[in-house]
């Protein structure tokens, strides 16, 4: 290892410490730098490390690990980088960070709509862009997209920042279904049906719905999960119980789905272990646990979700490619900006 990537990595070996139930190894690392958080995927990098005798090293951050790896060139310790959404994956082979995954392993596990044609991204779950709705003012079953914008639901919509990727894939998959003119008019028509503007994350919609500020939200399916069954703060629980998903268009065309996902770093020190973890995350043992752990739906064709994701609904995914709805995000980016959409609906 050059010397630069060398005292970099010196991270990842304090940080790889931590694992203190893997075994002895005698066949390499693999370093990762990860958008998600370690607890999220340690069950997945032990069982990695179980079945292969490669030791998983990870660094965590927020934001700013792309444009690490850029900064860090040929010297970057990066083998690969986990994060979520087309936006940071598609960002990741913008940036020129990325590599192709060369692996009829992987080809075979990850349908098509959720790899990068050229191979610079992998899909590894799923997660839905789902509505939740308020148990005891929301009498309907089912509810479309394009219903968002009718003014039958003025005053009663609650969602996060337009500009946050979340929303950016949804309202791209819409210029992918409807092009631009009338995605414009349907974000226009959403905005005006806002509670108020734009504000919190996914769960604070689900909280705003409890405390009657509005009676659906847009948010993504694993929240209902971490709600659920979140301990630590056991409100949450209470949050989740007054609402209930819908899928979007579950009628015709199904609802937008986004993913996890993972790059192979273009100067990956340690390129055939990366491959075998990128394999490994592929698998349906490793698709399995994600299920399990993360509330997410596997991207490998007959792995189970697991039995509280079922509780929810039957999922009928949108079959538009993500690479489709990546190439709409600037447009997306530049309609939220164009009618004021975190402005609110005074705007």
């Amino acid at each position: 290892m050059r010397s630069t990537a060398r005292a970099v990595s010196g991270l990842f070996m304090l940080a790889a410490a931590a694992s203190a139930s893997a075994p002895a190894l005698a066949d390499g690392e693999v370093n990762i730098y990860s958008y998600r958080q370690p607890f999220l995927i340690q069950p997945l990098l032990d069982a990695f490390t179980q079945e292969t005798g490669v030791k998983a090293n990870v660094i965590f951050a927020d934001k700013g690990l792309g444009e690490r790896i850029a900064a860090e060139g040929e010297n970057s310790p990066a083998d690969v980088l986990l994060t979520v959404d087309i936006g940071r994956l598609d960002g990741a082979k913008q940036l020129g960070i990325t590599q192709p995954v060369v692996s009829d392993v992987v080809n075979g596990n990850i349908p098509a709509q959720f790899r990068d044609p050229e191979g610079h991204w992998v899909g590894l779950t799923n997660r839905a862009r789902i509505i939740y709705a308020s148990k005891d003012r929301v009498q309907q079953d089912t509810i479309t997209y394009e219903e968002l914008a009718d003014p039958k639901w003025r005053g009663k919509i609650c969602t996060r920042s337009g500009q946050h990727v979340y929303t950016i894939g949804l309202i791209a998959s819409m210029i992918a279904q409807h092009g631009e003119a009338k995605t414009e008019e349907w974000l226009a028509g959403v905005r005006d049906n806002l509670a108020h503007k734009p504000t919190g994350n996914d769960r604070a919609q689900v909280k705003s719905i409890f405390a009657g500020e509005c009676d659906i939200a847009i948010g993504n399916t694993y929240y209902m999960g971490k709600m659920e069954t979140n301990d630590k703060e056991p409100e949450q629980k209470e949050w989740a119980k007054s609402v209930r998903i819908l899928f979007p268009n579950a009628e015709d065309r199904g609802t937008h789905v986004n993913i996890a996902g993972i790059v192979l770093a273009k100067h990956a020190p340690n390129k055939d272990n990366a491959v075998k973890l990128i394999e490994f995350l592929s698998s349906g043992n490793a698709q399995h646990i994600y299920a399990e752990t993360n509330f997410e739906y596997p991207v490998t064709p007959g792995v189970e979700v697991s039995e509280r994701v079922k509780s929810w609904g039957e999922l009928k995914p949108d079959t538009v490619s993500l690479a489709e709805v990546a190439k709409h995000r600037k447009t997306a980016s530049e309609l939220v900006d164009k009618v004021g959409f975190d402005n609110g609906p005074s705007s």
